[in-house]
């Protein structure tokens, strides 16, 4: 096939700027033509809700590098005066014992044998159900002409595209529905999928009953047991999107509300609540002490997490409570010294590629939605003739007798994406996250203390240089980091690295504030993050 693609320089050797969208409606999403498609539901007379579905399904189409179809997604609605939370991740097959996985030490990350039950379509009926207003499969029309039509990859999805090929392109499926020929589209080539057009027109005039109990919930378990997977329609009928009540831990006045475990949302309320016991205003924003306590106060929540969090406390020994005793917490705090850098033996959640985005209102009613099929592509496996790219979330379980999130089935994974929510004196304040497994759970932390701490905007909160720490304990800083805080952390024992600057491992934020007036919306250029409203 020619490449049509315009023969730029796709380069961007200059610092970028960008300015707060201020509206009485806002979009922010990581990439423009499903913040478009969003924000068009808005214009067609559907609210907040609506605008989140739009943009997400259209994520399925235009960012396919982050999210797919066959994914898992959570979601916080503030909505007349209340803040709802919705876990639709999906559980592992029925057939996926402690057997299944003899003679192995980890679960894939790849293939058959890393898919879960993708639980996103359930998510996307049952919220718009709850909260929409306009029927759902309008929901669908701007993702499906996206499809049908064709769009233009941008650079940023290009990179990550060809990146990700090469990992793969031997997994069943993957090279006829991702490639041309073999290869990633490039930048400025116009990508067409219809049958992944056909797909979402299936479930949205079946309201997702063809997912699960219908056509495409044959063609999935028929590919299953073409490929050996483990996958069952029946598995996929069992599914629910469950509402759940969200947790929280207080910084400084402010409320960060989460989804509770099974995903990692609890790491960041940990973190926060250690952060409490200390004066991180008398540090100095983007001092030296600053990124050093809140990267102590992250790996100690980090290791409680993994040793304890699970899907249901019942498959636990510690439950969410025990862990956000002020008592604890304080107790936790009393461990950092801040001259040194200590190294807590348990683990971390991994990498992965998700899409966050954040809709609100002239109503009032503010979402903060998350949908993702973990590492990028997810698992490689994609149904043939459907663009159904099957998340990996099976990855994320321990092979671990006795662990709480040991395998079993029907049991959901421990999750890394989470949406965040920030109100204060019981009122809302912000739809934030940031995107990038591990990652997830400290930007929270960090966008709150730039806020609580420092009160900065939400533009600023995105922009400024953030930390990531990894198992090692490994700690990379953004480029943008001030001259001498890598010094100074190296000389308190942190094995660190300085990132390059068009680095994509810090995640990407996108953050809507509420003000007396309307929304202050922030996107990221890590991405290809853009606000949109009116």
């Amino acid at each position: 096939m020619t490449s049509l693609a315009p023969s730029f320089d796709w380069t961007f050797p200059y610092p970028a700027q960008k300015m707060p969208l201020l509206a009485a409606n806002a979009v922010s999403a990581s990439q423009p033509l499903a913040a478009q498609a969003g924000l068009s539901m808005m214009y067609q007379g559907g609210n907040a809700v609506d605008s989140a579905l739009a943009t997400a399904i259209a994520l399925t189409v235009v960012e396919p590098v982050m999210n797919g179809i066959g994914g898992d997604m959570f979601v916080l609605v503030w909505h007349e005066g209340q803040l709802h939370g919705l876990n639709s991740s999906g559980r592992a097959p029925a057939a996926w014992t402690p057997d299944h996985f003899r003679g192995r030490d980890k679960v894939p990350a790849t293939g058959w044998d890393s898919v879960t039950v993708p639980g996103q379509v359930a998510g996307w009926k049952a919220l718009s159900k709850r909260f929409g207003k306009l029927p759902f499969a309008r929901l669908f029309e701007p993702a499906i002409r996206y499809a049908e039509e064709g769009f233009l990859v941008s650079p940023q999805i290009a990179r990550q595209w060809a990146l990700q090929v090469p990992g793969f392109i031997e997994q069943p499926g993957f090279r006829e529905a991702w490639t041309l020929d073999g290869r990633a589209p490039k930048a400025g080539e116009r990508w067409r999928f219809p049958a992944q057009a056909q797909t979402l027109r299936l479930i949205a005039e079946s309201d997702g009953e063809s997912f699960y109990r219908g056509e495409l919930a044959q063609r999935i378990e028929r590919f299953a047991k073409e490929c050996g997977g483990a996958l069952l329609a029946t598995d996929l009928a069992a599914h629910e999107a469950e509402w759940v009540q969200p947790i929280q831990q207080t910084f400084r006045g402010y409320a960060l509300h989460e989804i509770p475990p099974n995903g990692q949302g609890l790491a960041a309320l940990l973190g926060l609540g250690i952060l409490e016991q200390f004066d991180i205003e008398g540090m100095g924003r983007d001092s030296a002490d600053y990124y050093h306590v809140c990267l102590e106060a992250m790996k100690l929540a980090f290791a409680d997490i993994q040793a304890h969090a699970a899907d249901t406390p019942s498959m636990t020994r510690v439950t969410t409570a025990d862990l956000l005793d002020p008592a604890y917490l304080a107790s936790r705090a009393r461990l950092i010294d801040m001259k040194r850098a200590a190294a807590p033996a348990a683990g971390m959640p991994r990498t992965g590629g998700t899409v966050y985005l954040a809709t609100a209102d002239a109503a009032g009613t503010m979402v903060s939605y998350i949908q993702s099929n973990y590492r990028g592509f997810g698992s490689g496996v994609v149904v043939p003739g459907t663009g159904i790219s099957l998340h990996n979330r099976g990855e994320g379980f321990s092979l671990v007798p006795g662990h709480p999130n040991e395998v079993a089935p029907g049991k959901r994974p421990l999750h890394t994406i989470i949406p965040g929510f920030i109100t204060r004196d019981g009122k809302p304040v912000m739809a934030m996250g940031v995107m990038g497994g591990s990652m997830q759970a400290q930007g929270h932390l960090q966008m709150v203390t730039r806020l609580a701490a420092f009160g900065q905007n939400p533009q600023a909160m995105s922009d400024a240089p953030r930390f990531r720490v990894e198992p090692g304990p490994v700690v990379t800083l953004e480029a943008h980091v001030p001259a001498g805080v890598p010094e100074a952390l190296r000389e308190r024992g942190h094995n660190l690295t300085v990132a390059a600057r068009d680095s994509i491992d810090f995640g990407a934020a996108q953050l809507i504030q509420k003000t007396e007036g309307g929304y202050v919306a922030a996107s990221d250029s890590r991405r290809d993050g853009q606000a949109v409203g009116f």
